[in-house]
Order: structure tokens, then sequence, then C-alpha cells
């Protein structure tokens, strides 16, 4: 009887828990791969120089093709690695992947970020595969001068388990060539709902892909044609250039905890389609400044609602001021496209090969009388 009792008390103090804590629902993913710095080494029986050797050697990862595990600084034949986020890094070769297994929840969206840069002056692409999804990345742009360019990749997840996968489409004359990567993270994308004072989804640009907590580069999002699902829920990447992401642990940011730098000028466009009511009268209200990051001179952002639109001039002197700008448009359809992009090319005033520009924060949308 006593132990009866027993498991009926335990009965009810389980369904008495929060869901929860009494569901076994995997949690949130936000951080590093395993092994997504390679700061854990292959044994050295398993290199030859710096080649992995056996598909399994480089911890936590499969690789196929040439690879290599690669150390920061000058390499031999007068190479120099650029390896801002860690000792360590894992370079493809030609036609060469790297790949991992995860454990995702069906139908939800992730996304990846991830440090990669490119080793020689030839163009080089990166191209990541994941759950049916793939996006090519035409790396021989470089975004920051010292090389650490941090990108996102999403993708929804149809399996539960997703092989996530880095790899080197190319063929290069010179097999010394080939992408770096070194740092990978995955972050859950928490669905998004509309709230009654905002009709702009994500308008604060708060939820996004993970941040490297140390690393003050930023993540670029690609272009839509890159990348189909966004790693910016809400927000179309609508345009030939990336976008750039910042935190405000590393930016100054108008508002909340992130923001949107335009990065690329009239080649960085994002957009919004919100539902609108046609004929009926809507404020539109947006920040935009600079991130305190030496970006200078006079910017210049257009946005457009419906058939208006609005060019606010902001003079930046790289201190991290902003201002606020409005205006009014009359909705023609049932959906109505935001779009914001830069008009002006920008480098930091100290540092030329690092492409900037202007903060945008803090858009929104409501109804208003006639």
């Amino acid at each position: 009887m006593a132990l009866l009792m027993s498991l009926i008390f335990l009965c009810i103090l389980y369904s008495s828990l929060p869901y929860s804590q009494a569901s076994d629902s995997t949690p949130y993913l936000d951080g590093f791969l395993a092994n997504g710095n390679f700061e854990q080494a292959p044994d050295p029986s398993n290199l030859q120089k710096t080649v992995i050797i056996g598909k399994y050697s480089l911890p936590k990862w499969e690789i196929s093709g040439l690879v290599e595990y690669v150390s920061g600084g000058p390499q031999p034949g007068g190479f120099y690695f650029a390896i801002p986020r860690g000792a360590h890094a894992a370079r493809l070769g030609n036609e060469a992947s790297i790949a991992q297994v995860l454990d995702v929840k069906v139908g939800s969206i992730y996304s990846l970020t991830f440090s990669a840069t490119r080793t020689c002056a030839q163009d080089e692409v990166l191209r990541v595969l994941a759950s049916g999804h793939s996006g090519d990345l035409p790396i021989q742009t470089l975004y920051s001068s010292d090389g650490g360019d941090t990108y996102a990749f999403a993708f929804k997840a149809t399996y539960p388990r997703v092989k996530v996968v880095f790899h080197n489409p190319g063929v290069q004359e010179d097999p010394s060539c080939g992408p770096l990567i070194d740092a990978v993270a995955i972050k859950e994308i928490v669905p998004l709902r509309y709230t009654k004072a905002n009709l702009v989804k994500n308008g604060g640009f708060e939820i996004g892909p993970h941040v490297f907590k140390n690393y003050s580069t930023g993540v670029l999002l690609l272009p839509k044609i890159n990348d189909v699902i966004s790693p910016l829920p809400g927000w179309i990447i609508e345009s030939i250039k990336p976008a750039k992401y910042i935190d405000s642990r590393h930016f100054q940011v108008p508002e909340g905890e992130s923001a949107i730098e335009l990065v690329g000028g009239r080649e960085t466009a994002i957009a919004q389609i919100i539902r609108t009511i046609p004929k009926n009268l809507y404020q539109l209200s947006f920040t935009i400044g600079d991130a305190k990051n030496g970006c200078h001179g006079s910017m210049m952002v257009e946005a457009f609602a419906a058939k208006e639109t609005l060019k606010v001039k902001y003079e930046s002197t790289g201190k991290g001021n902003f201002k606020t700008a409005s205006f009014k448009f009359e909705a023609v359809s049932d959906r109505t496209r935001l779009t914001f992009y830069s008009a002006f090319y920008h480098t930091k005033l100290n540092d030329y090969g690092n492409f900037c520009g202007p903060v945008l924060d803090d858009v929104n949308v409501w109804p208003v009388s006639h």
C-alpha cells in the first residue's frame, strides 16, 4: 500500500510540472557544433604535414577529399592564413568537403553561423548544404580586411537528423588554394508573431542568427538567390550583396540587442511584405545611424512603401549617433512591400579594405486616420 501511494504521489507531482519540464522536447539549439571551432586536432598519426588522412580523423567531422588542418599565420610557399577565431581551421581543397550530422526538430528553421574566407586571390566558392537546401558563397569579396568574414545560412529541417556539409565545388590550378572554415555554430530560429502595435515582424531585428560572443565582425546575411530561407526571420535580403547583422556587444545599436548594417551600398537591400488594407493610411518609422565602428561620411538610406519614397540623410562621424525618420503611405493592395537600402558605398575611416554602411533599426508600421 505504501508503495502504491508513493507511485500515485509521484504521478500527481509529475503531471503538475510545467509542460516544458514534463516533456522531453529538444531544447533550442544555440551554440557551436561539436568541435565547431576545430580546436580538437586530429591524432598526429592521421596527419601528413597538414593533410588529414582518414574519413573520420577530424574529431566530430566526416571529411571527403583533400582537407587540411591548418594553423593561423605564415605558411610554406609564402602564404598567410588569417584565422581570427581561434588557432586552427579546416581548409578545403579541390572538391573536398567536411560534414556533421545534427539532431534537430522536424519543421523548425535553423541558421548556421560560420567563418569562411578565401586563401588565394583566385575566385573561390564555398557551398553549404543542409536538409535539401544549398547555397554558394562567392567568398572572393572580403568585407573585413583581416579576412575574418562571418556568414549565416538558414534551412528548414525535414528530418530529425540533418547532415550539414561545407563543400568546395571549385577546381583551382593551384592545389594550395581553397576556402578556410574556422568556426561553425547553429541556432534554432523561434517562430515570429505579429504584435498589435507593429505590423512589421521582427522590426527591431532581435531574432536572428547566432552571433559569436568573442568576435566583433558581425554576421553577413546572404542574398535570397544564395539562401532561399532567410536567417533573419520576417525579412528578405533581396539584393546581390549581403547585409550585416550586428549586435550591441560589439557595435553601437540604436535600440535593443541587434540591428542591420547596410554594407553594400545600392547593392544591399532588405525588404518585408506586410499585410495592409487597400486605401488605408499607414505610418512607417525607422531609425538610422552608424555602428561606432569608424564608418564615416555622408550617408543616405532610401525607404520605399507602396508608392511613397523617403530619402533620409545622415552625416556620420563614426561615433554611434542615430536619428529617427517617418512618413505616411497609402496602401494600394492587401500586401505592401517595405524596402530599405543605402544610397552610397562606405569604408571605415582608417581601414579602406573594410566595407561598412548605415545602421537600420526599429522599423515600425501602424495604421493612422486620414
